[in-house]
């Protein structure tokens, strides 16, 4: 298995949106924007670069999964953290395409993305996940997150908060 962390492309459209319709059954978005795939693959890129960020934005990289040349799930890397993110967000926010679990997928998203906010100069890596999430729970255990705490927002499923010490990738 090759994995790989990209930026989506225009003829990544029909994936995405399936995946999107496909994860929306298990209350996840897989995309973080509606609208037409010009203006969501804009928005991205800005939000990449950290420029005219909506309120409650921080920069961020939203990545596709990608092995063999199949689109397997995304991952959303946050270079900061905001109140909310601090609380029950994260820095790293994964999904892996139901019919691509169990494979090792999600623990090599999350392995790339903390050695990407470890080359960004992001130390402590906070990874988030609901408290009932006993898969993604072993998954950012088995990349060296210690659990800090489990905490409730306001409209949200209490969410365990595990903190990863980063380290640049090699190379």
């Amino acid at each position: 298995m090759s994995l790989i962390l990209r930026p989506p492309e225009s003829s990544d459209e029909p994936r995405c949106r399936e995946l999107h319709a496909q994860l929306a059954l298990e209350d996840f978005e897989f995309l973080h924007r509606d609208g037409p795939w010009a203006q969501v693959l804009a928005e991205t890129e800005r939000e990449a670069r950290g420029v005219d960020l909506p309120e409650g934005r921080v920069p961020c990289d939203f990545l596709l999964a990608e092995v063999d040349g199949v689109i397997v799930g995304r991952v959303s890397i946050r270079r900061a953290l905001n109140d909310f993110l601090l609380e029950v967000g994260g820095h790293v926010g994964y999904a892996v395409a139901p019919e691509h679990r169990r494979r090792g997928h999600a623990t090599e998203i999350l392995r790339q993305s903390v050695a990407r906010l470890a080359d960004a100069g992001v130390t402590r890596v906070l990874v988030t996940c609901d408290d009932d999430n006993i898969a993604s729970a072993a998954v950012i255990e088995a990349c060296g997150g210690v659990l800090e705490d489990v905490r409730t927002a306001p409209d949200a499923a209490p969410k365990r908060r595990y903190w990863i010490q980063a380290t640049a990738a090699a190379g």
